[in-house]
């Protein structure tokens, strides 16, 4: 088996304000700020006040800043309410490095898809998303950090497909990761499957919300073959089912490929002053300590928060292996 020999980006990882210089350190690798679920054809940043949002949700920032987190990899995408110079804004405030994305969401049924991804093909979304890259998103100098796209549960529709074929042309123009919320399994496995016949190798691509399978042997599966498996819900009321995650990949020797996360925060667009937000510490304030009573060392804490989310963040091509 031989690599295939091409230009390799610039291993920077660009963050809202800008290129991050040394380490991310501590890393939160899936939670957002702000989501608007009311579906790509009416969301419009006029739907909230960014000077209320940014009141909301600095203290949340402040305190997981307090916890000793230094990074945190914001995935609303387009259509869905990211706002770059928000996030902007509150990495700057709060110390934080933040990181947004580029890409789409395909899962709920395309509700969150502009209609142009209907009828354009791979290669022309895949020039949207490169042109954010390189010029900035939404007429700013913001760039993102990695491509955020969704697919629903497996078999792929024709439109997931799409998209990810659009985010492996992408990837291997830019070199940027390729973060996809993933339905269940064999969703993940498809894309794994779809980006090597693209040329991607599977170590591009972060299988997102993977605690939505319940089947270890294809977290493993997917770890194996060098992807990212991201256990991403975490709460205080299931840090016994994530310890136990995390104990099957750790048992199969495969706590390199493992990131950890808590989809939380969420100023939810449409409700009274954002709704209920869920903070960002549980993390830090309970399973970590669970992780520790379960006997994961300080070392494999480490790998999981530090070095595993800088190396799946870290921009490069991931090429597949050719014959």
């Amino acid at each position: 088996m031989k690599e295939k020999k091409v230009a390799v980006p610039s291993p920077v990882i660009m963050s809202v304000t800008g290129p991050v210089s040394g380490k991310l350190g501590v890393t939160l690798s899936h939670e957002h700020v702000l989501v608007d679920f009311i579906g790509a054809d009416q969301v419009n940043p006029n739907r909230y006040n960014p000077d209320e949002v940014f009141v909301k949700v600095m203290p949340y920032l402040q305190k997981l800043r307090q916890q000793g987190c230094e990074t945190l990899i914001e995935c609303t995408p387009a259509y869905l309410g990211r706002d770059a110079l928000l996030l902007q804004r509150l990495s700057q405030a709060s110390g934080l490095t933040i990181l947004t994305n580029t890409g789409y969401y395909g899962a709920g049924q395309g509700k969150f898809l502009p209609q142009h991804a209907f009828s354009e093909t791979a290669e022309q979304l895949s020039a949207r998303w490169v042109k954010e890259v390189e010029q900035g998103i939404d007429s700013t100098d913001i760039r993102p950090g990695f491509m955020k796209i969704s697919v629903d549960a497996g078999p792929l529709s024709t439109v997931n497909e799409k998209l990810v074929k659009a985010a492996a042309l992408t990837h291997l123009k830019t070199g940027l990761t390729i973060a996809s919320h993933t339905g269940n399994g064999e969703a993940a496995l498809a894309q794994l499957k779809l980006l090597q016949e693209n040329g991607v190798a599977e170590k591009a691509f972060i299988w997102v919300h993977a605690q939505n399978e319940k089947n270890a042997q294809l977290h493993q599966q997917a770890a194996k073959s060098g992807a990212w498996v991201e256990f991403d819900g975490i709460s205080p009321d299931n840090i016994p089912e994530y310890v136990q995650f995390l104990q099957n990949m750790k048992s199969a020797g495969l706590l390199k490929q493992v990131l950890i996360s808590q989809d939380a925060g969420w100023y939810h667009v449409g409700e009274k002053q954002g709704g209920e937000f869920r903070g960002y510490e549980t993390v830090f304030t309970a399973f970590l300590p669970a992780l520790r009573a379960a006997g994961f060392t300080k070392a494999e804490v480490k790998q999981l928060l530090e070095t595993n989310p800088k190396q799946a963040f870290t921009p490069g091509l991931r090429l597949a292996a050719s014959k």
